[in-house]
């Protein structure tokens, strides 16, 4: 009864994590991909408010009007795209579906940097492409000398993900520039995924957008302002693309949450400062306290590191880890590898000083 097309997905090693964790009291959980805090009282209140004022019933499916308006113009200001399409989207993860459904015929080539976010390789199959993965190791930097390597000519798509879930690295403009210019030489197009651009702690995380006119810009307000399960993020990029996203999102998603649309009016103008401060500072203590007993590339951004396991690989690090009630996600869910374990910092500080005391007696 079960397509031969969703066989081709695996289920969620995160969820295998959390399987394998069931038991624990009171676990250290380093594993979630979400901020620790909760969205900030005035978007709470613009959502409250939009219910209450009837605001519950089906938008156009690109979105309302002014909300549309107000991400081109952040987006345009932050990395100078010339785009004029947008759309709203059921979170980035929701723009990555249509994406790949706009985009994709059987056996085109999805170029995929390694380590990845997990969704990029399942939905390419999903869809009918081929992942083509970039080993970026040891310093998770993909290059257009690294990414030229594995193209062909059904070569259609490549995914930029600055800063990075799992590794968080940031592509410097240098970088950004030679692989835009690799994109337009290859006619690829660039799937530019940047839902943690807010959390960049040593400087402020450039977009290929503003470089590679053939770049489909990716982002939304879950990392920015907790907003994880609103499902609220965007998509702008070339006009054909866009339209040809929109007609598919009446199919799928129909719309995104018109009361969370409203709000996303406010959370546009949150000043996220103080959560960029207070990730820094984590990164900088478990960098501090880890980095004499893990090989760790420090990270740029986001609110991850990619620490390399001791010993017999990422699974069998964490499932280590889990005998001493610390939750952490085996590399080998991110990457064809399975050499490294991913660790979140998006925790509190009390929780992140348990998995030091843990990793450290771990590595002893």
């Amino acid at each position: 009864m079960i397509s031969k097309r969703s066989r081709l997905v695996d289920s969620s090693g995160i969820r295998k994590v959390f399987d394998l964790a069931a038991s624990l009291e009171d676990p250290i959980n380093l594993s979630i991909g979400q901020p620790h805090f909760d969205v900030p009282e005035s978007i709470r209140a613009a959502l409250i408010g939009a219910v209450k004022s009837g605001k519950n019933k089906y938008t156009q499916t690109q979105g309302i009007e002014q909300l549309r308006h107000k991400v081109l113009e952040k987006e345009k200001k932050r990395t100078g795209i010339e785009h004029d399409s947008v759309m709203i989207t059921s979170g980035v993860s929701g723009g990555l579906v249509l994406a790949m459904m706009a985009l994709l015929d059987p056996g085109d080539e999805v170029i995929i940097p390694d380590p990845y976010f997990v969704m990029y390789k399942h939905l390419a199959m999903l869809f009918g492409g081929v992942p083509r993965y970039v080993d970026t190791y040891p310093d998770f930097e993909p290059t257009a000398e690294r990414i030229e390597e594995v193209l062909s000519p059904r070569s259609k798509l490549l995914f930029i993900n600055s800063p990075a879930n799992p590794t968080g690295k940031v592509l410097g403009r240098d970088r950004l520039m030679e692989i835009a210019d690799l994109a337009g030489r290859h006619n690829l197009l660039v799937i530019s995924d940047e839902i943690y651009h807010e959390f960049c702690y040593d400087g402020e995380a450039e977009s290929i957008a503003a470089h590679c006119p053939q770049t489909l810009l990716l982002n939304g307000l879950s990392k920015s302002s907790a907003m994880t399960g609103w499902r609220l993020g965007w998509a702008v990029g070339p006009e054909d693309v866009i339209q040809e996203m929109m007609k598919l999102q009446q199919y799928t998603f129909v719309c995104a949450p018109a009361m969370v649309q409203e709000a996303a009016l406010v959370a546009l103008d949150l000043d996220t400062a103080k959560y960029k401060s207070d990730y820094r500072a984590k990164r900088d203590r478990l960098m501090s306290a880890l980095s004499g007993s893990y090989e760790i590339d420090t990270p740029e951004g986001a609110f991850y590191m990619f620490p390399r396991a001791p010993g017999d690989g990422g699974m069998a690090f964490v499932e280590r880890a889990i005998q001493h009630g610390l939750l952490v996600v085996p590399g080998g869910v991110f990457s064809q590898r399975d050499t490294n374990f991913r660790l979140s910092y998006a925790a509190s500080d009390e929780t992140i000083e348990r998995g030091i005391e843990v990793l450290l007696r771990i590595a002893r």
